[in-house]
């Protein structure tokens, strides 16, 4: 006899956030995308550790290892660049722990200024996790905020 939940184990929880830089898009997918292996542990500010696996190009299958912390907690996990389309997106997937995160930039005929949205969903969720639902998604959300705001802000620094 399957015992039917009242909720979907498989249902992602997600978040985004976004924010307008003004740069060209050229500019901030370099930044965001073609320098990934590079500037990823400057904008995600819980990397501890962080090790690309097959050199510094960002191509699809590029694989890369870090670790968080995340609520005095340290979390490893390798993860992999799963779509890669120069000014329009850049999409990891986690290989070891179910997540993606997608960099999606937008702008009108290549003109400041440039729309960057952040998503990152977690694509399975624990059944004893669920009533915290909730909670995740606002952590999620809150750590959207934060990562296209230290993105804009360090775009703003460096790109001067």
């Amino acid at each position: 006899m399957q015992i039917k939940l009242p909720f979907d184990t498989n249902k992602p929880v997600s978040g985004e956030a976004r924010v307008e830089i003004d740069k060209p898009i050229a500019e901030v997918f370099s930044f965001v995308g073609e320098h990934f292996f590079e500037n990823y542990p400057k904008w995600a500010e819980e990397i501890v550790e962080f090790e690309p696996l097959d050199g510094g190009d960002v191509f699809v299958g590029a694989k890369a290892k870090q670790v968080r912390k995340d609520n005095n907690t340290e979390i490893e996990s390798v993860f992999e660049i799963a779509d890669y389309q120069p000014e329009q997106k850049l999409v990891l997937r986690g290989v070891t722990q179910p997540y993606r995160q997608s960099y999606l930039l937008e702008a009108a005929e290549h003109k400041k200024p440039t729309s960057l949205t952040f998503r990152f969903e977690l694509l399975e969720l624990e059944v004893f996790m669920r009533p915290f639902e909730k909670l995740i998604r606002y952590a999620i959300e809150d750590g959207a905020e934060n990562t296209v705001e230290n993105i804009k802000n360090l775009i703003a620094a460096e790109c001067n």
